[in-house]
């Protein structure tokens, strides 16, 4: 059965785990590659006759020298991994899902690394229709998504796709899922970016649900635009069944029946006629623009086999990764929401619960969820010293320097000091002496005059500020004088070398941020014999301006959260975070463990958890 271990100490595992910080990689040359783009000439030129006629070659937001990065700066943070959740193969690495913005997210990570990319971004169709959670983050991206109308559409997503075409392995493929907003676009775009010739689908799911219109044809099919890396690529053609109007006349093909009437198999077409999901469904998790697992299980079984690795970077619910898990195969999931986030995790933990009591699946690897851009301060607090310091490091831009005493890192050629984790702890006088001191025995201080050093801390005493202060007073009378830059970790000075990126992308101001978890508070009291009402509304929100956004509970908890059906992403009539919930239970005068999930809008979470006797 799944684990979120209470005790992550004693965790022996291949790949990272609670607490850890992965680096980003080191960037060979900040410029796109020359052969990035497939040739488009001969298919995108025009006839003679046409004469000079101006025919965009390269896709919307390209440029011949930076490629996306022009428009998109490239914002190297580490990951933070919040959380390991385990199912009992620490040997196994790990699959991910991340928090943060996808497009960052995916520049970290390995090229030719993924062997099928699903991807269901917002569909073009109006700002309200694709804020699912209420996340700022949600929010924010998405009101830049519509500037510009359809252009300003395409470029966020081509900037996008290109680095899926970079993660592909050279035998990958990825579907894209669209609607009759945007498909012609962005058929467009992929074009530019994969390759005329490396089309190979628009898959069309037809459904039925919906309203009608008495101005236009009833909309009831979405498509799914799907390409390859290269002419090498994977496919494992499939069967569908063809029904028929009765079993004579076929002599020649084999006639099978069940309870739908007579068929036979036959290649799968690229119609696919799936139901789209219904609130009473089981997989049905309450937002409205979930897909039917049906749709992914067709494209893991044409596309992928057992232990290949799948990738999702709208992962929303996190239905790709779910099915991707019981299909056996290795995911990975991003998402910019928080409660998006904790949601799949949810999904994937009790998934997990149900393959293990089927007994179907037996080596299912853990799971990491990492923070890209915004970090639980309070995790970060507890990290040991030396994984604390490569962190803020990494997080200031500044390299790791572990053969100097006394000096933790290096901003371009000034040294660096990383405080303690504790916030409670902040920096002394004898701090900043012994800084200095290490400074001093340094050949750049002895050699080229370099007086100037940077500390980080989460706080400074004043006798620290006093002592650097005369340190510096020293420069009119002492060449032994020393400058020291003080800079609080969760100020704007730390991350000035992110914000700087801000004049051109308005989400980079908030890039490089910490939040505080929510203080959770429950009161509940018995309404009827062993039913109880639980209401969270006393939480108390730490970070000013923050809102809850998502409430889960967990009224069987066994150590490890897993929500109770029907308990997770629970909305009022007015479309806000229910924050009352009723539960009966079902043993008289019984103890029972209770757990108590909630996320706010700018990104927090904290858990509560009691015993509480039922009669």
């Amino acid at each position: 059965m799944p684990k979120r271990s209470e005790d992550d100490s004693k965790i022996i595992a291949a790949g990272p785990s609670k607490g850890d910080f992965i680096p980003p990689p080191v960037m060979e040359d900040q410029d796109e590659r020359a052969d990035a783009l497939p040739p488009q000439e001969e298919f995108w030129k025009p006839p003679t006759r046409f004469g000079s006629v101006p025919v965009e070659k390269e896709p919307l937001g390209w440029d011949r020298r930076k490629g996306f990065r022009k428009l998109f700066p490239q914002v190297m943070l580490p990951f933070q991994v919040v959380e390991r959740v385990q199912f009992g193969h620490p040997e196994l690495e790990p699959n991910r899902l991340f928090w943060g913005d996808n497009l960052h997210v995916m520049r970290q990570l390995p090229s030719e690394s993924i062997d099928l990319i699903y991807i269901d971004p917002p569909f073009f169709s109006g700002r309200q229709y694709n804020v699912i959670f209420g996340d700022q983050n949600e929010l924010r991206s998405f009101s830049d998504i519509w500037e510009g109308g359809m252009p300003g559409y395409l470029i966020w997503l081509n900037a996008r796709l290109y680095e899926m075409k970079r993660l592909l392995r050279k035998t990958g493929s990825i579907a894209v899922h669209c609607d009759h907003h945007a498909s012609h676009y962005i058929k467009s775009e992929m074009d530019k970016i994969f390759g005329y010739d490396f089309f190979l689908n628009e898959i069309v799911w037809q459904y039925k649900t919906g309203g009608m219109s008495k101005r236009w044809l009833g909309r009831k099919h979405d498509v799914l635009l799907t390409y390859v890396r290269t002419d090498r690529y994977k496919f494992y053609p499939q069967k569908e069944k063809s029904y028929l109007s009765h079993k004579y006349g076929f002599s020649n093909i084999e006639i099978k029946q069940d309870e739908n009437g007579y068929y036979t198999e036959v290649g799968m077409r690229d119609v696919w006629d799936i139901p789209a999901l219904r609130g009473n469904q089981p997989e049905t998790i309450g937002y409205p623009t979930q897909k039917p697992e049906a749709i992914l299980e067709r494209l893991l079984h044409l596309f992928t086999a057992t232990g290949d690795v799948v990738a999702d970077f709208f992962s929303g619910g996190g239905t790709v990764a779910a099915v991707a898990q019981r299909l056996g195969r290795r995911w990975i999931a991003c998402d910019q929401s928080r409660v998006a986030v904790a949601i799949t995790a949810d999904r994937l933990a009790r998934g997990a619960d149900q393959l293990a009591l089927d007994h179907v699946a037996t080596s299912i690897p853990d799971f990491t969820v990492e923070h890209w851009g915004i970090y639980e301060a309070r995790r970060l607090a507890e990290a040991p010293p030396d994984q604390f310091r490569a962190f803020v490091l990494r997080a200031f831009g500044a390299v790791i320097e572990a053969h100097e005493e006394g000096i933790h890192g290096y901003k371009g050629a000034l040294p660096v000091w990383v405080g303690e984790p504790n916030q409670k702890k902040a920096v002394t006088a004898a701090d900043v002496q012994a800084f200095a001191n290490a400074m001093r025995k340094t050949l750049r201080y002895q050699q080229d005059n370099l007086r100037d050093g940077i500390m980080l801390a989460w706080a400074f005493r004043p006798d620290a500020v006093e002592a650097a202060d005369r340190l510096r007073r020293l420069e009119q009378t002492d060449l032994n004088f020393i400058r020291l830059d003080m800079i609080r970790i969760d100020s704007l000075r730390f991350r000035e070398h992110v914000t700087a990126l801000s004049t051109q992308h308005a989400d980079y101001e908030n890039f490089l941020t910490f939040v505080q978890p929510p203080r959770v508070e429950v009161g509940y009291k018995r309404i009827a014999p062993l039913k109880y009402v639980f209401d969270v509304s006393e939480t108390v929100v730490l970070n000013s301006g923050a809102k809850i956004i998502n409430v889960q509970w967990d009224f069987d908890y066994d150590g490890r959260f897993s929500s109770t059906p029907g308990c997770s992403f629970m909305r009022t009539a007015k479309k806000e975070p229910q924050l009352q919930v009723q539960c009966e239970f079902g043993q008289v005068s019984s103890k029972q463990r209770i757990a108590c999930n909630v996320q706010y809008d700018m990104g927090g979470e904290g858990l509560w958890t009691a015993e509480i006797e039922v009669n």
